[in-house]
């Protein structure tokens, strides 16, 4: 005849206060109450499910009517009390299920039972399970039983959702909360199970089937029966993943990586293969953010114990937390949460997933603000380079005997450093084609390059580009007016520019010197400001690059005076009567 199978949470379900896992502190009390007979008369056991609420509640019903415990106050089952309760047909401990029975009509049916003495042993038990569930018209019958019971009742009561109890109850019993069962604890347990079974289990598998029971014995129980029959008997770590398909911590690692190196490309790729394995979104979001919370625990050696793994994954989560800095891991979980808050509204999940992993790699990525070599970062360049760049500047040719000098080039005169404010004219049209020249620029005024950053006319590190050939084209006054009105042409946006350089014309005051005089002191801020930009197409339309211009103010007589709309309009009335006579027939005014 075939031997029936019994299930491993009900095969070792626990039958003395010693085999309770993960309770010793509430076990000890519940033991030398019993040994020092100061028994209340109401308990109640709180806790998540499978941790052994029901299973104390029957071990400590049989024990307290154990005719001979042993001296560590576990029962002998071997008296008639003991044998009673393990075939299962005891009198004095009567079990309800509140959740299928929660009406009045049940509550007074136990409140009937009460009223019976024992017919063996001292008390009568009553394990109410799930007693949360009961009706408030159900507590109210039940609470004056409750709260004075006859001497030969006990009543254990148990839940896993304490605040749903009204306090009336709370206050007639002893509270006892039962903690979640710890990894350890479990992979202990567990190994045993395999031991008893004769089954091969690697401790790393059973890490997984532990954290998968998420604090539940009961759990862990059922999942280690799912792997050993997947598995034939030889549990190993690989074949529980497969059968729990559960993100295992390579995976994590792996993104770990492309955070750290500010790959979001593969930061991609790796979420889509662990879609592609089955796993939902928000159920590898939720596991992301919960590994780098691990990574934050595992840092520090004093906050290491808060991490529900084994030793061999403590030191992995500590090697890879110290690559990750405190800051990056708080900004990843953050978006992570962010993530999952967002979730059920978006329309888009994938796209919300990768959008998460790009930013999370984007924490990690040096930032320009900070000093790294990010994108947008601004490096000068190394000496090698301006030695190389100087070398490969085009030579002209230097007639015999003769040294070869570079051409001063003649500067303008210093202007007062003043604020100079942006420009927001449009680009300058297409220049003609000229041969490589060095810049031109003017004294106090900032240089801005892609290679080497800020630099000022005195910065050391700015490379040296010896002028061989310098344009020299003679050019009349004419000519000089006639680039100087193209130059406003191609600016027709700046007009507070053009306006200035229509009303200060050029006046030539030695060869390739002219000057220009404005009327205040913003439009002088405002030439001096473009001064580089104007040369720059000056010497490209008369093929002249000593030319240069200075700056002055109008100290004389004040310009002429330019009319407003209503000094124009009454202007024109008076020189034009008719005018007037039409206003007032029409009706007309200057808005």
């Amino acid at each position: 005849m075939m031997e029936h199978y019994l299930v491993s949470a009900r095969k070792y379900r626990p039958a003395t206060f010693a085999s309770v896992v993960g309770q010793k502190a509430l076990t000890t009390t519940l033991k030398n109450a019993v040994a020092t007979n100061r028994l209340a008369h109401s308990y109640l056991f709180c806790g998540s499910r499978g941790v052994g609420k029901t299973s104390c509640a029957r071990i400590f019903a049989k024990t307290i009517n154990c005719e001979h415990r042993t001296p560590d106050g576990e029962a002998c089952n071997e008296c008639d009390s003991c044998r009673a309760f393990n075939a299962g047909n005891s009198m004095n401990i009567v079990e309800l299920d509140a959740a299928s029975n929660n009406g009045v009509d049940a509550m007074r049916n136990l409140v009937e039972q009460v009223q019976v003495p024992p017919t063996q042993g001292r008390y009568r038990v009553f394990i109410v399970d799930e007693v949360h569930m009961l009706s408030a018209g159900a507590f109210n019958a039940f609470l004056k039983t409750l709260e004075e019971p006859p001497s030969y009742v006990v009543f254990i009561l148990a839940t896993t959702e304490k605040h749903k109890i009204i306090p009336t109850i709370l206050s007639r019993c002893q509270i006892y909360d039962f903690h979640r069962i710890t990894i350890q604890d479990m992979i202990d347990h567990l190994s045993y199970v395999a031991s008893q079974e004769g089954i091969t289990a690697e401790t790393a598998a059973l890490n997984v089937i532990a954290r998968k029971a998420d604090g539940a014995m009961r759990d862990a129980l059922s999942i280690f029966d799912q792997v050993a029959a997947s598995s034939g008997g030889n549990i190993t770590y690989q074949s529980a993943l497969d059968s729990l398909n559960v993100l295992d911590f390579e995976s994590y690692n792996k993104l770990i990586e492309a955070f750290l190196a500010g790959d979001v490309l593969k930061s991609w790729l790796i979420y889509k293969e662990i879609r592609d394995r089955g796993f939902d979104s928000q159920f590898f979001i939720n596991g992301l953010a919960s590994y780098l919370r691990d990574l934050m625990v595992a840092r520090d050696p004093a906050t290491v114990s808060l991490l529900e793994a084994g030793d061999e994954a403590r030191q992995s989560m500590a090697m890879w937390g110290a690559k990750c800095t405190p800051e990056f891991l708080y900004k990843a979980m953050s978006l992570c949460n962010d993530a999952d808050l967002n979730y059920r509204v978006s329309s888009n999940k994938q796209f919300l997933i990768e959008l998460t992993l790009a930013k999370i790699c984007q924490q990690a990525s040096p930032s320009p603000n900070d000093g790294g070599d990010g994108e947008g970062q601004l490096k000068p360049i190394a000496a090698k380079t301006s030695v190389q760049n100087t070398a490969q500047a085009p030579q002209a040719s230097t007639p015999k005997g003769t040294d070869a000098v570079p051409k001063q080039v003649p500067q303008p005169t210093p202007a007062p450093a003043r604020p100079a404010p942006a420009l927001t004219s449009a680009a300058p049209a297409p220049r003609p084609a000229a041969p490589p020249r060095p810049a031109v620029k003017p004294v106090g005024v900032p240089q801005i390059s892609i290679r080497h950053g800020l630099k000022t006319e005195g910065d050391s590190g700015t490379a040296s580009y010896a002028p061989q050939s310098r344009r020299d084209t003679p050019f009349s006054e004419e000519s000089l007016m006639s680039a100087w009105e193209t130059y406003i042409s191609t600016h027709p946006k700046a007009h507070i520019l053009i306006n200035t350089m229509r009303a200060s014309a050029p006046r030539l005051v030695e060869r390739c010197r002219f000057m220009v005089v404005v009327q205040n002191q913003k439009q002088l801020e405002l030439m001096e400001a473009n001064r580089p930009d104007i040369l720059h197409f000056l010497h490209d339309s008369l093929q002249n690059d000593n030319v240069t211009f200075d700056i002055s103010i109008n100290e004389g007589s004040s310009p002429r005076h330019t009319l407003s709309d209503h000094e124009l309009f009454d202007s024109m009335r008076k020189e034009y009567p008719v005018l007037q006579s039409l206003i007032e027939d029409f009706s007309l005014r200057l808005s």
